[in-house]
């Protein structure tokens, strides 16, 4: 027999970190466990600490075009094992005596739940239960989330969460909900083995205090298996929701929330694109709504051809990022590369005959893998600057579970096991002289 609905809390926690900013960035995993519990009765609470919209805020934040913006930072000490670091190191987010007195503003909640996002923000996670506990020690707390999943032992170790749990939530719900408040959540949906995406509703978006840009997922998980991303580890299998549904999407946050932005955080948009994307694209086409979308995450360089920018572009796509990772084409490649330096150069000319300007593009070049060769790095930046579109630096951070990862953890200076805070793409952890970490400054202007 059911119980009464429970109240469940959930909880996206601070960053730590000597830089971050508001690229799009939201718990879309978290508010989308938020949603399936709330459409099954169950009462929610949701406190962001990272809400830039944070009722306490005395001056309007800032809002870029894009819907983006920076976060209140706070400056807090350098971790253990960092303090020969010259840079400062903050919390990101809202101040600790507004998310305590959020705490204590709402009803005790039977559970609550906790995400994390980046494994180096470990010590955010830690802070955020630690204070969750000072006003709910007797509640249980589960953390799950990437830190969780792919740092499960540290988490399990040093995290303070009652119950730290792997992988995609959805099908863990039920079995959590009855455990800890015995309450039985009968949703069918959630016993189908592969969950269908279509059946699921919409993230909770509006628990949110502001909303200036939607992150949307069309699919989950990603077909490639680049040595650096844990990708496939975190989501095996490759699956789509329909494009009938992801519109449906767009449109319920444009229509009921204004959104003009919306951020794709597929890692594989552009897979089976004739019966997916191009779907969508011409979907949005027809219906002339005037939206601005962006690819964060990099769109595969192959799957951009002629159709792909005409459509992307006729859709509104404002912000394009390519996965190029190097430029250096040859056999003798330190790492395997996606592409041809052909297949590029035609990415880029579908791109700009579509009507994207240079700027709108950009191409990721990956910097501080192990024993990379930073003339090649450089040779990279310059070959990408002569297409006419952006080289864009992403710096290398070594992930648990990777391909990279052994190697990674070989080659550091820092101890990459002990904390994952020693895995922070600032520190440049596989760089291994201080010759090289110059010429990596030098190389960041151009």
């Amino acid at each position: 027999m059911k119980t009464d609905p429970p109240h469940i809390l959930c909880v996206n926690p601070w960053i730590h970190d000597f830089a971050a900013f508001d690229f799009w960035a939201k718990p879309l995993g978290l508010l989308s466990l938020a949603a399936i519990l709330r459409e099954n009765g169950v009462r929610i609470s949701y406190i962001d600490c990272l809400d830039r919209f944070h009722p306490k805020e005395p001056r309007a934040p800032k809002v870029l075009w894009d819907g983006r913006g920076p976060f209140r930072k706070t400056p807090i000490p350098l971790p253990q094992g960092l303090e020969h670091i010259s840079r400062k190191f903050s919390r990101y987010g809202i101040l600790p005596e507004w998310f305590l007195a959020d705490l204590t503003r709402i009803s005790a909640p039977d559970l609550i739940f906790v995400t994390s996002l980046m494994t180096y923000w470990a010590s955010g996670v830690k802070e955020t239960i630690d204070l969750i506990k000072t006003v709910y020690p007797d509640v249980p707390l589960v953390l799950g989330g990437i830190y969780a999943g792919l740092c499960h032992d540290h988490a399990v170790g040093t995290s303070g969460a009652d119950r730290v749990v792997m992988g995609p939530g959805e099908p863990l719900l039920a079995g959590l909900l009855k455990e800890y408040t015995g309450f039985d959540l009968e949703d069918e949906r959630l016993l189908r083995s592969p969950i269908d995406l279509n059946s699921l509703p919409f993230p909770a978006l509006d628990l949110q205090h502001g909303i200036t840009y939607a992150p949307v997922l069309t699919s989950r998980g990603c077909p490639f298996s680049c040595e650096y991303c844990a990708s496939s580890y975190l989501e095996p299998v490759l699956r789509q929701r329909s494009p009938e549904a992801v519109y449906d999407e767009l449109v319920h946050w444009c229509e009921t929330q204004g959104v003009k932005n919306f951020a794709f955080y597929d890692d594989a948009l552009l897979v089976n694109a004739e019966d997916h994307a191009f779907l969508l694209f011409e979907r949005i086409i027809a219906s002339g709504l005037d939206l601005y979308f962006h690819t964060p995450n990099a769109l595969h360089i192959r799957a951009v051809t002629k159709k792909a920018a005409e459509l992307m572009f006729r859709a509104g796509f404002k912000t394009i990022r390519l996965g190029l990772e190097t430029a250096d084409f040859s056999k003798e490649r330190a790492y395997d590369a996606k592409v041809t330096e052909r297949e590029f150069g035609l990415a880029v000319e579908h791109l700009k005959a579509a009507g994207f300007d240079g700027r709108q593009i950009g191409a990721y070049l990956l910097c501080g893998l192990p024993g990379q060769n930073l003339d090649k790095l450089e040779a990279s930046i310059k070959f990408v600057r002569k297409t006419g579109i952006q080289p864009i630096l992403a710096y290398y951070t070594p992930i648990p579970h990777t391909p990279l990862w052994a190697e990674a953890v070989q080659s550091s200076r820092y101890d990459l096991i002990q904390h994952p805070v020693f895995t922070n793409n600032t520190l440049f952890p596989c760089v291994g002289s201080d010759q090289d970490l110059i010429r990596i400054s030098q190389l960041k202007n151009l």
